[in-house]
């Protein structure tokens, strides 16, 4: 994750377009495509972006309120999508209930969708972050942007060319023996 970005650097339309159109490729339960995404790149709508962040109780501790990335993605999930689409008679349930759901398959999606833009930017040479937003911060970003009810931010997405050194974080990865187990937890042969 990249948090130091070159100043006055844009990030190429075509490849915002590529970075949105290999999001929207991201696996999807029941196809339901429950998400949406708002690209932010203009000045103006940083400057709108970081003045809802400060909203935070803690402005001043919060990246948001400090990053300086071209591009800016903020992506949505949308629970009524798949609880619409798991209603319908071809998925087996006749309500729009989420108790039967393992996990938010809504928030997951949307996931999936961010980590395939954050390796779209990779490969294309950016740098790229994924950075939470203050849970106090998210009605008034809301708001500012005219985002609909029903539609969660589940993160945000800082996109443009770095202007870090290069970092070695071999050594903090956790050893493969203490995540991976086969056949059994604990077993990793």
């Amino acid at each position: 994750m990249v948090r130091s970005y070159e100043p006055d650097r844009p990030v190429p339309p075509d490849v915002v377009d590529r970075i949105l159109h290999n999001g929207l490729r991201a696996p999807s339960a029941g196809f339901s495509q429950g998400w949406g995404f708002l690209v932010l790149d203009t000045p103006a709508d940083h400057d709108r972006f970081r003045a809802a962040m400060r909203r935070s109780a803690e402005p001043e501790q919060w990246f948001a309120s400090q990053y300086a990335a071209p591009l800016l993605i903020v992506p949505f999930s949308h629970k009524d999508a798949y609880l619409d689409r798991y209603a319908r008679a071809d998925k087996g349930h006749e309500d729009r209930s989420d108790a039967w759901w393992p996990a938010p398959y809504w928030d997951i999606d949307t996931g999936m969708a961010s980590l395939l833009m954050l390796l779209t930017a990779v490969d294309a040479g950016l740098g790229a972050c994924f950075f939470g937003m203050p849970i106090d911060a998210i009605e008034p970003f809301k708001k500012e942007f005219g985002v609909p009810a029903g539609y969660t931010p589940i993160g945000a997405i800082s996109v443009g060319y770095s202007d870090e050194p290069p970092r070695d974080l071999r050594a903090r990865r956790r050893p493969t023996g203490d995540v991976v187990f086969r056949g059994n937890w604990g077993s990793t042969d």
